[in-house]
């Protein structure tokens, strides 16, 4: 007997009774992005793994633990994207969009691949709405990229939100904190996991967002980060708090947030509702650089569709669905069936959603089916209908009538929508 086939696990087939809402949620940030001059970027579903290495860093769980890499038939080693934000520098370096006039600004809608444990809102294949900000290093980007993310999610229903920020410092006093950081954790080097007894030399922050329950309890009274930055990235975070206040957006200053990629300088930042981070970003003024580009600053966040639309759900907010069908045409005979079908063409050119009996149905089926479809307006055509030229539309939300001219298209296309 055959396997039965199945999709492969913490992966999920988006169905059509489910589309509308991730159509909503991206057509909604697709909305807000245009408002700011953000234009839209593709890259590819693969990239070679070197990127990842250079760009996530070599130290983090997505690169240590998640990634789908293999050898393609050239041997040569390529992963499934983790995230956006690397193929998207790539692709402003490879292209020389920085000899542009900046800032640019770009958004994806993409997916990405993680190889983790399977749960609620988390899966191995998940979509991101992300954007980048390229070349500006003033605090007033930090918060416009913030302020998108809260555009986007006030204008989804998401009222209940909080926003976490943190300073994660440059280079220079990120070096002083990982010595602080590596004298508080030697005490405890002998129980740390034995993935973070390999950061500790080489990237001691990392072990901050390790998720082994035993790591947790040892970093949970570990120095912060914000008593070792220096004045220029104090003064960048204290201009960001003052635009976040001329927005009168409300913040919470948290130090736990370290994000779990190794790019990050400076502002990091979460969005939460209720338990969930919804939306995650943060500045990475040296990413471009180390990728083989300028030195050019950048800013931009990530936003995870399987998540938001799980959290739209949790707070009840209901998305619109859209009419599948503004005209259902019925027909009683094979002539009627072929000026149906052929009305039907002319209509959908007009912009009219229609739909015609393709299964054989009585009439008496035709209308329980358009009824069950939630079809706007119904008609019948029979050889009176085509003899008169002259067609009743029946709306069927209060079965008023409209008759129109079988032959004026615009009027039967103006009367459905």
């Amino acid at each position: 007997m055959a396997m039965e086939l199945q999709a492969p696990k913490g992966t999920k087939d988006m169905l059509p009774e489910d589309a509308y809402k991730w159509q909503y949620v991206e057509s909604t940030f697709r909305e807000v992005a245009k408002t700011y001059g953000i234009r839209e970027i593709r890259t590819p579903v693969f990239e070679y793994t070197e990127l990842f290495l250079r760009g996530v860093g070599d130290t983090t769980d997505i690169v240590q633990k998640e990634m789908y890499t293999f050898n393609d038939k050239g041997n040569r080693s390529v992963t499934l994207k983790p995230e956006g934000t690397a193929p998207a520098v790539r692709a402003f370096i490879e292209n020389r969009l920085f000899n542009e006039a900046q800032p640019t600004k770009l958004y994806y809608i993409t997916p990405a691949f993680r190889y983790e444990n399977v749960q609620k809102g988390r899966l191995r294949q998940f979509h991101q709405c992300g954007l980048e900000m390229f070349g500006s290093k003033e605090p007033s980007m930090d918060v416009e990229v913030i302020k998108v993310a809260m555009d986007t999610l006030n204008k989804l229903g998401l009222k209940s939100l909080s926003l976490h920020i943190n300073n994660l410092g440059c280079p220079t006093c990120r070096a002083k904190y990982n010595d602080a950081l590596k004298a508080f954790l030697k005490e405890n080097y002998d129980t740390l996991c034995e993935t973070c007894k390999t950061r500790f030399e080489k990237n001691p922050m990392r072990i901050l967002d390790c998720k082994e329950k035993k790591c947790k309890e040892i970093t949970k009274n570990a120095p912060i980060i914000l008593d070792y930055v220096c004045e220029e990235c104090e003064t960048h975070f204290n201009k960001v708090k003052e635009y976040l206040d001329v927005l009168e957006i409300p913040y919470e200053i948290d130090p736990g947030i370290v994000r779990g990629l190794d790019y990050y300088t400076k502002t990091i930042f979460e969005i939460i509702n209720a338990d969930f981070t919804v939306c995650g970003g943060g500045r990475y003024d040296k990413l471009i650089e180390e990728l083989g580009g300028p030195d050019m600053p950048a800013v931009g966040f990530g936003m995870g569709e399987e998540r938001l639309i799980m959290t739209l759900d949790n707070e009840n907010i209901e998305i619109p669905k859209e009419n599948l069908f503004d005209l259902y045409i019925g027909a009683r005979g094979d002539e009627e069936r072929k000026v149906a079908f052929k009305l039907a063409s002319d209509l959908r050119v007009l912009g009219v959603k229609c739909e015609i009996n393709h299964m054989g149905r009585s009439v008496k089926a035709e209308m329980k089916y358009a009824n069950k479809l939630g079809a706007s307006f119904t008609t019948i055509l029979g050889e009176d209908e085509l003899n008169n030229k002259k067609i009743n539309l029946k709306r069927m939300s209060d079965g008023e009538i409209f008759e129109v001219s079988l032959d004026n298209c615009e009027e039967i296309a103006k009367t459905v929508k």
